[in-house]
C-alpha cells in the first residue's frame, strides 16, 4: 500500500500544491508553521475521512475562499478525493463535505479502507491521560479503517443511539411508552455486541503479539450492554436524558509489567507514557498487517522531538517497515527522500 501523490488545492495554507511521495520514506522539512503538519492531516482526511485535529470542518478551507480540495493517487491506481466547504458557495448553502472515489461521488464509507494509516503525533500521549472519548476514538480510527464490519456496525449503533436518546427526552414530557424502545434498544444491542466484540480482539492482539522491549498491557473496560442492563438504568437514563451505557461508554487504561503492575497514567513518568504510546502505534501498525496483510502507511509529525535518543532508535528501525511520511524542522540525520515545505 503506497501513496504515490496528493494535490492540495485552497486546503489550508496551500493554494494549490502537489506532493511525490517515495514507496519508502519522505521526510518533509520545513519551519514551523509552513504546513508540514497540514499534508500529514490532508493524508489522513482522505484516510479515515476525517480531520485528526479541525474542530469544524470549514478550519480546513483555506481563508477567504469557499471550497477546498484534497487528491491522492494510490498504487492500486485508485483516486481518493475529498471536497470540502464552508457550507455556502456563490451564496447557495451546500454540504460540507464531499467523498469521491476515482471521480464519482460517494458516501464516506466507500471511501474509508482504501488508504490505511497510522498516525503518531505529540498530542497521541493525551490517549494515556486524556479523557474516554480519545481512547474510544483510538479504537475506532484503528478498525473502521480495516473491519467494513466494524464500520457498519459503529454506524447503525450511533444512528439508534441518537433515536433512542431523542425517545428518552419524549418519554421524560410523558408523550410515549416504554415500549417505543424495543425496536432501538435491540439495534443497540446487536450492534454494541458486534462493537466490543472487536474492541476486546483488537486488545487481545496487543496483549499478545507486539514485541516490545517493555512489558505493556491494555486493559479493556468495555460497558456491556444488555436488556438487563438497559432496565437497571432505566430510571437513572430519563434524568440523565441520554443513555448511560453502551460502547459509546468504553475505556481501557494501560499497565507497565516490569517487575511491579503499575497503571501508568497515574503512576507512569511521562518518559514511561511516551513508551506506552508508541507501544499502542507499533501495536497498531502490526495489527493492520495481520487484518489485511500488508502493511499501513505511517504517518510521523515531528515525533522525534518528543523522544530521547534510545526512543528514536526504536522508531527509526519501525520507519523502515512500511512507506513512512514524516515531518521535521531540520535535515539532520535524514533518512530518505527529503520534501522541503
Amino acid at each position: 500500500m503506497h501513496l504515490l501523490s496528493l494535490s492540495l488545492q485552497h486546503f489550508r495554507n496551500y493554494t494549490k500544491h502537489t506532493f511525490a511521495f517515495s514507496p519508502k520514506v519522505t521526510l518533509l522539512v520545513g519551519e514551523n508553521a509552513k504546513g508540514k503538519t497540514n499534508v500529514l492531516e490532508a493524508i489522513a482526511l482522505l484516510s479515515t475521512g476525517e480531520s485528526f485535529r479541525a474542530d469544524k470542518i470549514e478550519e480546513m478551507v483555506q481563508w477567504g475562499k469557499e471550497v477546498g480540495r484534497v487528491k491522492g493517487k494510490i498504487d492500486s491506481e485508485i483516486e481518493l478525493e475529498v471536497v470540502l466547504t464552508t457550507g455556502m458557495v456563490q451564496g447557495e448553502r451546500v454540504q460540507k463535505r464531499k467523498y469521491l472515489l476515482d471521480g464519482a461521488g460517494k458516501h464516506k464509507k466507500d471511501l474509508v479502507g482504501h488508504l490505511v494509516t497510522v498516525v503518531f503525533r505529540p498530542e497521541d500521549l493525551d490517549l494515556i491521560s486524556g479523557s474516554p472519548s480519545l481512547r474510544r476514538k483510538f479504537f475506532d480510527t484503528v478498525l473502521t479503517q480495516i473491519d467494513q464490519e466494524y464500520r457498519d456496525a459503529r454506524d447503525a449503533y450511533e444512528k439508534a443511539l441518537q433515536r433512542r436518546n431523542a425517545l428518552l427526552d419524549v418519554l421524560r414530557e410523558g408523550n410515549t411508552t416504554r415500549a417505543t424502545f424495543t425496536f432501538w434498544d435491540q439495534l443497540l444491542i446487536k450492534h454494541g455486541n458486534t462493537l466490543t466484540d472487536k474492541r476486546q480482539k483488537f486488545c487481545d492482539f496487543l496483549n499478545a503479539r507486539v514485541e516490545f522491549p517493555m512489558e505493556f498491557h491494555i486493559t479493556y473496560d468495555p460497558s456491556t450492554i444488555s436488556e438487563h442492563r438497559l432496565h437497571q438504568y432505566a430510571v437513572e437514563e430519563v434524568a440523565a436524558g441520554h443513555t448511560l451505557i453502551g460502547p459509546h461508554k468504553d475505556d481501557w487504561f494501560l499497565t507497565l509489567e516490569n517487575g511491579q503492575k503499575k497503571e501508568i497514567s497515574a503512576y507512569g513518568s511521562r518518559g514511561e507514557q511516551r513508551m506506552g504510546v508508541l507501544w499502542l502505534k507499533i501495536g497498531e501498525l502490526d495489527y493492520v498487517e495481520y487484518v489485511l496483510q500488508e502493511r499501513p502507511i505511517l504517518l510521523l509529525d515531528d515525533i522525534f522531538s518528543e523522544l530521547d535518543e534510545d526512543h528514536r532508535n526504536m522508531v527509526e528501525k519501525v520507519v523502515k517497515k512500511q512507506q513512512t511520511i514524516m515531518t521535521a524542522t531540520e535535515t539532520r540525520g535524514a533518512r530518505g527522500e527529503v520534501v522541503m515545505v
